[in-house]
Protein backbone atom coordinates (compact mmCIF):
# COMPACT_ATOMS: atom_id res chain seq x y z
CA UNK A 1 0.00 0.00 0.00
CA UNK A 2 2.96 2.34 0.53
CA UNK A 3 4.77 1.34 -2.65
CA UNK A 4 5.98 4.41 -4.57
CA UNK A 5 4.59 6.77 -1.90
CA UNK A 6 6.85 9.55 -0.69
CA UNK A 7 6.83 10.08 3.06
CA UNK A 8 8.71 12.91 4.73
CA UNK A 9 9.75 11.56 8.12
CA UNK A 10 10.32 14.37 10.60
CA UNK A 11 12.23 13.59 13.78
CA UNK A 12 12.27 16.13 16.59
CA UNK A 13 14.39 16.24 19.73
CA UNK A 14 12.98 13.75 22.19
CA UNK A 15 14.31 10.53 23.69
CA UNK A 16 11.77 8.61 21.60
CA UNK A 17 13.77 9.59 18.50
CA UNK A 18 15.39 6.14 18.68
CA UNK A 19 11.99 4.60 17.90
CA UNK A 20 11.79 6.66 14.72
CA UNK A 21 14.62 4.48 13.40
CA UNK A 22 12.29 1.47 13.54
CA UNK A 23 9.48 3.51 11.96
CA UNK A 24 11.83 4.47 9.12
CA UNK A 25 12.82 0.85 8.54
CA UNK A 26 9.21 -0.32 8.51
CA UNK A 27 8.18 2.36 6.02
CA UNK A 28 11.03 1.48 3.67
CA UNK A 29 10.25 -2.24 4.00
CA UNK A 30 6.65 -1.43 3.00
CA UNK A 31 7.91 0.15 -0.22
CA UNK A 32 7.76 3.83 0.70
CA UNK A 33 10.29 6.42 -0.39
CA UNK A 34 11.33 7.97 2.93
CA UNK A 35 12.86 11.44 3.06
CA UNK A 36 14.14 12.07 6.60
CA UNK A 37 14.26 15.51 8.19
CA UNK A 38 15.84 15.97 11.62
CA UNK A 39 15.77 18.93 13.95
CA UNK A 40 18.97 20.00 15.66
CA UNK A 41 17.61 18.57 18.91
CA UNK A 42 16.97 15.20 17.27
CA UNK A 43 20.64 14.87 16.33
CA UNK A 44 21.48 14.87 20.05
CA UNK A 45 19.65 11.56 20.41
CA UNK A 46 20.24 9.76 17.07
CA UNK A 47 23.02 10.30 14.55
CA UNK A 48 22.25 11.63 11.08
CA UNK A 49 24.14 8.70 9.56
CA UNK A 50 21.61 6.23 10.96
CA UNK A 51 18.69 7.74 9.05
CA UNK A 52 20.75 8.39 5.93
CA UNK A 53 21.67 4.70 5.86
CA UNK A 54 18.13 3.40 6.41
CA UNK A 55 16.02 5.94 4.52
CA UNK A 56 15.61 6.40 0.78
CA UNK A 57 17.69 9.58 0.60
CA UNK A 58 20.19 11.39 2.85
CA UNK A 59 18.84 13.11 5.93
CA UNK A 60 18.31 16.88 5.78
CA UNK A 61 18.64 19.19 8.77
CA UNK A 62 18.95 22.75 7.47
CA UNK A 63 16.87 25.33 5.63
CA UNK A 64 20.08 26.63 4.11
CA UNK A 65 21.46 23.87 1.92
CA UNK A 66 23.60 24.88 -1.04
CA UNK A 67 22.42 21.81 -2.95
CA UNK A 68 18.76 22.77 -2.56
CA UNK A 69 17.97 26.45 -1.99
CA UNK A 70 14.34 25.80 -1.00
CA UNK A 71 14.31 22.33 0.60
CA UNK A 72 11.11 22.87 2.61
CA UNK A 73 9.12 23.68 -0.54
CA UNK A 74 10.52 20.69 -2.43
CA UNK A 75 9.84 18.33 0.46
CA UNK A 76 6.36 19.71 1.11
CA UNK A 77 5.30 19.51 -2.52
CA UNK A 78 6.61 16.02 -3.26
CA UNK A 79 5.29 14.41 -0.05
CA UNK A 80 2.31 12.07 -0.14
CA UNK A 81 2.34 12.33 3.65
CA UNK A 82 4.41 14.05 6.33
CA UNK A 83 5.00 12.04 9.50
CA UNK A 84 6.55 13.53 12.64
CA UNK A 85 7.73 11.12 15.31
CA UNK A 86 8.44 11.92 17.94
CA UNK A 87 6.63 15.25 18.13
CA UNK A 88 7.79 17.21 21.15
CA UNK A 89 5.75 19.82 22.98
CA UNK A 90 7.84 22.54 21.31
CA UNK A 91 7.27 21.13 17.83
CA UNK A 92 3.53 20.88 18.46
CA UNK A 93 3.42 24.45 19.77
CA UNK A 94 5.41 25.87 16.87
CA UNK A 95 3.28 24.03 14.31
CA UNK A 96 0.03 25.16 15.92
CA UNK A 97 1.26 28.78 16.02
CA UNK A 98 2.56 28.70 12.43
CA UNK A 99 6.17 29.34 13.46
CA UNK A 100 8.76 28.01 10.99
CA UNK A 101 12.17 28.35 12.59
CA UNK A 102 13.77 25.23 11.10
CA UNK A 103 13.48 22.87 8.13
CA UNK A 104 10.91 20.57 9.74
CA UNK A 105 8.45 23.27 10.83
CA UNK A 106 8.88 25.05 7.49
CA UNK A 107 8.11 21.80 5.65
CA UNK A 108 4.99 21.28 7.76
CA UNK A 109 3.74 24.70 6.73
CA UNK A 110 4.74 24.20 3.09
CA UNK A 111 2.81 20.99 2.45
CA UNK A 112 -0.76 20.22 1.46
CA UNK A 113 -0.23 16.51 2.07
CA UNK A 114 -1.79 14.73 5.06
CA UNK A 115 0.20 15.23 8.26
CA UNK A 116 0.55 12.70 11.08
CA UNK A 117 2.20 13.63 14.35
CA UNK A 118 3.13 11.27 17.16
CA UNK A 119 3.51 13.14 20.46
CA UNK A 120 6.02 11.90 23.02
CA UNK A 121 6.75 13.61 26.34
CA UNK A 122 6.43 13.24 30.07
CA UNK A 123 2.94 12.90 31.53
CA UNK A 124 2.96 16.37 33.09
CA UNK A 125 3.78 17.95 29.73
CA UNK A 126 1.30 15.78 27.84
CA UNK A 127 -1.53 16.77 30.21
CA UNK A 128 -0.66 20.49 30.28
CA UNK A 129 -3.57 22.61 28.99
CA UNK A 130 -1.30 24.46 26.55
CA UNK A 131 -0.25 21.21 24.86
CA UNK A 132 -3.81 19.92 24.72
CA UNK A 133 -5.05 23.24 23.30
CA UNK A 134 -2.39 23.09 20.60
CA UNK A 135 -3.40 19.53 19.72
CA UNK A 136 -7.04 20.60 19.52
CA UNK A 137 -6.03 23.35 17.10
CA UNK A 138 -4.09 20.93 14.94
CA UNK A 139 -6.94 18.40 14.89
CA UNK A 140 -9.33 21.13 13.81
CA UNK A 141 -6.99 21.87 10.90
CA UNK A 142 -7.02 18.22 9.81
CA UNK A 143 -3.77 17.02 11.35
CA UNK A 144 -3.89 13.37 12.41
CA UNK A 145 -2.66 12.61 15.93
CA UNK A 146 -1.37 9.17 16.92
CA UNK A 147 -1.82 9.55 20.66
CA UNK A 148 0.86 8.39 23.07
CA UNK A 149 0.28 5.45 25.37
CA UNK A 150 0.91 4.73 29.01
CA UNK A 151 4.20 3.09 29.86
CA UNK A 152 7.71 3.53 31.18
CA UNK A 153 9.06 7.01 30.48
CA UNK A 154 12.54 8.50 30.46
CA UNK A 155 13.66 8.81 34.06
CA UNK A 156 11.99 5.56 35.10
CA UNK A 157 8.51 6.81 35.99
CA UNK A 158 5.37 5.37 34.42
CA UNK A 159 2.48 7.28 32.88
CA UNK A 160 0.86 8.63 29.73
CA UNK A 161 3.13 10.22 27.14
CA UNK A 162 5.13 7.28 25.79
CA UNK A 163 5.20 7.42 21.99
CA UNK A 164 2.96 4.91 20.25
CA UNK A 165 4.45 1.65 19.07
CA UNK A 166 6.21 1.90 15.66
CA UNK A 167 3.89 -0.78 14.21
CA UNK A 168 0.83 1.25 15.20
CA UNK A 169 2.34 4.41 13.74
CA UNK A 170 3.00 2.72 10.40
CA UNK A 171 -0.51 1.23 10.47
CA UNK A 172 -1.93 4.75 10.91
CA UNK A 173 0.09 5.95 7.91
CA UNK A 174 -1.11 3.03 5.81
CA UNK A 175 -4.70 3.67 6.83
CA UNK A 176 -4.48 7.28 5.64
CA UNK A 177 -2.96 6.30 2.30
CA UNK A 178 -5.16 3.25 1.76
CA UNK A 179 -7.76 3.45 -1.04
CA UNK A 180 -10.71 3.13 1.35
CA UNK A 181 -12.40 0.73 -1.06
CA UNK A 182 -13.73 -1.44 1.78
CA UNK A 183 -15.25 1.44 3.72
CA UNK A 184 -18.59 0.53 5.28
CA UNK A 185 -18.18 -3.21 4.67
CA UNK A 186 -18.15 -5.82 7.42
CA UNK A 187 -15.50 -8.51 7.08
CA UNK A 188 -14.83 -11.63 9.09
CA UNK A 189 -11.38 -13.23 8.79
CA UNK A 190 -10.20 -16.49 10.32
CA UNK A 191 -6.54 -17.16 11.07
CA UNK A 192 -4.19 -19.75 12.54
CA UNK A 193 -4.25 -23.49 12.91
CA UNK A 194 -6.79 -25.17 15.17
CA UNK A 195 -5.68 -27.50 17.97
CA UNK A 196 -7.61 -30.70 18.66
CA UNK A 197 -7.08 -32.19 22.11
CA UNK A 198 -5.76 -35.72 22.66
CA UNK A 199 -5.52 -35.29 26.42
CA UNK A 200 -5.04 -32.23 28.69
CA UNK A 201 -1.42 -31.94 27.48
CA UNK A 202 -1.24 -33.11 23.87
CA UNK A 203 -2.96 -31.85 20.74
CA UNK A 204 -3.21 -32.50 17.03
CA UNK A 205 -2.45 -29.34 15.10
CA UNK A 206 -0.74 -27.98 12.01
CA UNK A 207 2.05 -25.54 11.20
CA UNK A 208 -0.08 -22.49 10.46
CA UNK A 209 1.31 -19.34 12.12
CA UNK A 210 -1.74 -17.20 11.42
CA UNK A 211 0.44 -14.54 9.75
CA UNK A 212 -1.50 -14.45 6.48
CA UNK A 213 -4.89 -14.25 8.18
CA UNK A 214 -3.70 -11.50 10.50
CA UNK A 215 -2.21 -9.60 7.55
CA UNK A 216 -5.57 -9.80 5.78
CA UNK A 217 -7.38 -8.45 8.84
CA UNK A 218 -4.89 -5.58 9.26
CA UNK A 219 -4.99 -4.56 5.60
CA UNK A 220 -8.79 -4.79 5.50
CA UNK A 221 -8.98 -2.46 8.50
CA UNK A 222 -6.60 -0.02 6.81
CA UNK A 223 -8.83 -0.04 3.71
CA UNK A 224 -11.90 0.89 5.72
CA UNK A 225 -13.58 -2.40 6.63
CA UNK A 226 -15.08 -3.19 10.00
CA UNK A 227 -13.12 -6.33 10.82
CA UNK A 228 -13.76 -9.30 13.08
CA UNK A 229 -10.78 -11.64 13.42
CA UNK A 230 -11.39 -15.18 14.68
CA UNK A 231 -7.94 -16.52 15.47
CA UNK A 232 -6.11 -19.30 17.27
CA UNK A 233 -2.86 -17.36 17.68
CA UNK A 234 -1.87 -14.65 20.14
CA UNK A 235 -0.47 -11.97 17.84
CA UNK A 236 -0.79 -8.20 18.30
CA UNK A 237 -3.42 -6.52 16.14
CA UNK A 238 -4.15 -2.85 15.44
CA UNK A 239 -6.75 -1.05 17.49
CA UNK A 240 -10.12 -1.32 15.78
CA UNK A 241 -10.14 -5.05 15.01
CA UNK A 242 -12.57 -7.16 17.04
CA UNK A 243 -10.63 -10.26 18.09
CA UNK A 244 -12.28 -13.56 18.99
CA UNK A 245 -9.82 -16.14 20.30
CA UNK A 246 -10.55 -19.82 19.70
CA UNK A 247 -8.72 -23.13 19.97
CA UNK A 248 -10.40 -26.02 18.17
CA UNK A 249 -12.32 -26.42 14.93
CA UNK A 250 -15.53 -26.64 16.93
CA UNK A 251 -14.64 -23.42 18.74
CA UNK A 252 -14.03 -21.69 15.43
CA UNK A 253 -17.34 -22.95 14.05
CA UNK A 254 -19.14 -21.69 17.16
CA UNK A 255 -17.53 -18.27 16.74
CA UNK A 256 -18.00 -17.91 12.99
CA UNK A 257 -21.47 -19.28 12.26
CA UNK A 258 -23.54 -16.93 14.46
CA UNK A 259 -21.67 -13.93 13.02
CA UNK A 260 -21.68 -15.07 9.38
CA UNK A 261 -25.08 -13.73 8.34
CA UNK A 262 -24.13 -10.14 9.17
CA UNK A 263 -20.91 -10.10 7.15
CA UNK A 264 -20.39 -8.62 3.69
CA UNK A 265 -17.18 -10.59 3.24
CA UNK A 266 -15.90 -13.77 4.91
CA UNK A 267 -12.29 -14.84 4.37
CA UNK A 268 -11.52 -18.30 5.74
CA UNK A 269 -7.73 -18.10 5.93
CA UNK A 270 -7.42 -20.40 8.96
CA UNK A 271 -6.01 -23.91 8.67
CA UNK A 272 -8.92 -25.78 10.25
CA UNK A 273 -8.20 -29.37 11.27
CA UNK A 274 -9.77 -32.03 9.08
CA UNK A 275 -9.64 -34.67 11.84
CA UNK A 276 -9.85 -34.87 15.63
CA UNK A 277 -9.60 -37.71 18.17
CA UNK A 278 -12.82 -39.62 18.72
CA UNK A 279 -12.16 -39.71 22.46
CA UNK A 280 -10.26 -37.17 24.55
CA UNK A 281 -8.59 -38.51 27.69
CA UNK A 282 -9.43 -36.53 30.82
CA UNK A 283 -5.92 -37.16 32.20
CA UNK A 284 -2.49 -37.16 30.63
CA UNK A 285 -1.85 -40.42 28.82
CA UNK A 286 1.21 -42.01 30.42
CA UNK A 287 4.03 -43.50 28.43
CA UNK A 288 3.84 -47.27 28.49
CA UNK A 289 5.25 -50.28 26.73
CA UNK A 290 2.78 -49.92 23.88
CA UNK A 291 1.78 -46.58 22.34
CA UNK A 292 -1.93 -45.82 22.66
CA UNK A 293 -4.15 -46.18 19.62
CA UNK A 294 -5.37 -42.82 18.35
CA UNK A 295 -8.69 -43.10 16.53
CA UNK A 296 -9.66 -40.06 14.49
CA UNK A 297 -12.94 -38.76 13.12
CA UNK A 298 -13.61 -35.95 10.61
CA UNK A 299 -14.31 -32.48 11.94
CA UNK A 300 -17.40 -30.77 10.60
CA UNK A 301 -16.59 -28.73 7.48
CA UNK A 302 -18.54 -25.59 8.30
CA UNK A 303 -17.15 -23.83 5.22
CA UNK A 304 -19.67 -25.96 3.33
CA UNK A 305 -22.40 -24.57 5.61
CA UNK A 306 -21.23 -21.03 4.88
CA UNK A 307 -21.42 -21.69 1.14
CA UNK A 308 -24.90 -23.19 1.34
CA UNK A 309 -26.28 -20.44 3.58
CA UNK A 310 -24.50 -17.52 1.92
CA UNK A 311 -26.84 -14.55 1.79
CA UNK A 312 -27.23 -12.49 -1.35
CA UNK A 313 -24.41 -10.00 -1.76
CA UNK A 314 -21.98 -11.77 0.54
CA UNK A 315 -18.51 -12.69 -0.78
CA UNK A 316 -17.06 -15.96 0.52
CA UNK A 317 -13.34 -16.65 0.16
CA UNK A 318 -11.59 -19.91 0.98
CA UNK A 319 -7.95 -20.94 1.23
CA UNK A 320 -6.29 -24.11 -0.03
CA UNK A 321 -2.89 -25.20 1.29
CA UNK A 322 -1.65 -27.87 -1.11
CA UNK A 323 1.48 -29.89 -1.81
CA UNK A 324 0.51 -31.19 -5.27
CA UNK A 325 -2.01 -30.54 -8.08
CA UNK A 326 -2.42 -27.01 -6.75
CA UNK A 327 -4.81 -25.55 -9.31
CA UNK A 328 -6.87 -28.69 -9.80
CA UNK A 329 -7.41 -29.16 -6.07
CA UNK A 330 -8.18 -25.49 -5.58
CA UNK A 331 -10.77 -25.43 -8.36
CA UNK A 332 -12.44 -28.53 -6.93
CA UNK A 333 -12.69 -26.95 -3.48
CA UNK A 334 -14.00 -23.71 -4.99
CA UNK A 335 -16.83 -25.58 -6.71
CA UNK A 336 -17.71 -28.05 -3.94
CA UNK A 337 -17.95 -25.39 -1.27
CA UNK A 338 -19.70 -22.76 -3.40
CA UNK A 339 -17.01 -20.16 -2.90
CA UNK A 340 -16.66 -16.92 -4.80
CA UNK A 341 -12.87 -16.96 -4.68
CA UNK A 342 -10.18 -19.28 -3.46
CA UNK A 343 -6.56 -18.50 -2.56
CA UNK A 344 -4.25 -21.46 -3.06
CA UNK A 345 -0.59 -21.96 -2.27
CA UNK A 346 1.96 -24.74 -2.47
CA UNK A 347 3.14 -24.98 1.13
CA UNK A 348 6.03 -27.23 0.10
CA UNK A 349 7.66 -24.50 -1.99
CA UNK A 350 10.55 -22.46 -0.52
CA UNK A 351 9.41 -19.36 1.38
CA UNK A 352 5.73 -20.14 0.87
CA UNK A 353 2.95 -20.66 3.35
CA UNK A 354 3.20 -21.81 6.94
CA UNK A 355 5.50 -19.96 9.33
CA UNK A 356 7.09 -17.78 6.63
CA UNK A 357 6.80 -14.00 6.32
CA UNK A 358 6.34 -14.44 2.57
CA UNK A 359 3.80 -16.24 0.44
CA UNK A 360 3.09 -17.10 -3.19
CA UNK A 361 -0.49 -17.76 -4.21
CA UNK A 362 -2.89 -18.15 -7.08
CA UNK A 363 -6.30 -16.49 -6.72
CA UNK A 364 -9.11 -18.20 -8.63
CA UNK A 365 -12.65 -16.85 -8.92
CA UNK A 366 -15.93 -18.66 -9.55
CA UNK A 367 -15.79 -17.63 -13.20
CA UNK A 368 -12.64 -19.74 -13.50
CA UNK A 369 -10.23 -16.88 -14.07
CA UNK A 370 -6.91 -16.80 -12.25
CA UNK A 371 -4.34 -14.33 -10.98
CA UNK A 372 -0.87 -15.42 -9.89
CA UNK A 373 0.74 -13.47 -7.05
CA UNK A 374 4.53 -14.02 -7.04
CA UNK A 375 6.56 -14.55 -3.88
CA UNK A 376 5.82 -11.46 -1.78
CA UNK A 377 5.51 -10.22 1.77
CA UNK A 378 2.28 -11.52 3.28
CA UNK A 379 0.95 -7.98 3.61
CA UNK A 380 1.39 -7.52 -0.14
CA UNK A 381 -0.36 -10.85 -0.72
CA UNK A 382 -3.17 -9.67 1.57
CA UNK A 383 -3.63 -6.55 -0.54
CA UNK A 384 -3.70 -8.64 -3.70
CA UNK A 385 -6.43 -10.82 -2.18
CA UNK A 386 -8.40 -7.75 -1.10
CA UNK A 387 -8.00 -6.27 -4.58
CA UNK A 388 -9.48 -9.47 -6.00
CA UNK A 389 -12.40 -9.28 -3.57
CA UNK A 390 -13.10 -5.66 -4.52
CA UNK A 391 -12.92 -6.55 -8.23
CA UNK A 392 -15.24 -9.53 -7.77
CA UNK A 393 -17.80 -7.47 -5.88
CA UNK A 394 -17.65 -4.86 -8.65
CA UNK A 395 -18.46 -7.54 -11.21
CA UNK A 396 -14.93 -7.89 -12.57
CA UNK A 397 -12.64 -10.89 -12.66
CA UNK A 398 -9.54 -11.29 -10.54
CA UNK A 399 -7.44 -10.82 -13.64
CA UNK A 400 -7.44 -7.02 -13.68
CA UNK A 401 -4.82 -4.43 -14.49
CA UNK A 402 -5.28 -2.84 -11.07
CA UNK A 403 -4.39 -5.97 -9.16
CA UNK A 404 -1.43 -6.75 -11.37
CA UNK A 405 -0.08 -3.21 -11.13
CA UNK A 406 -0.37 -3.08 -7.37
CA UNK A 407 1.28 -6.46 -6.91
CA UNK A 408 4.21 -5.38 -9.08
CA UNK A 409 4.60 -2.22 -6.98
CA UNK A 410 4.47 -4.09 -3.68
CA UNK A 411 7.24 -6.53 -4.61
CA UNK A 412 9.50 -4.10 -6.46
Amino acid sequence: MLAARTIVLGVSGGIAAYKAVDVCRRLVDAGAHVAPVMTRGATRFVGETTFSALASEPVQTSLFDERDPIPHTRLGQKADLVLVCPATARLIGDYAAGISHDLLTATLLATRAPVVICPAMHTEMWEHPAVQDNLTTLRRRGVHIVAPVEGRLAGGDVGAGRMADPADIVAAVEALLAPGDLAGLRMLVTAGGTREAIDPVRVITNRSSGKQGHALAERALARGAKVTLVTTVDRPVPIGIEVVEVVSAADMQAAVMPRSGDQDIIVMAAAVADFRPVAVADRKIKKGDEPPRLVLEPTHDFLVDLGEAKPEGQTLVGFAAETDDLRQNARGKLTRKRLDLIVANDVGAPGVGFEHDTNQVVIIDAAGLEHDVPLSDKRAVADAVLDAIVAWRAGSSVRTEGIAARTEQEIS
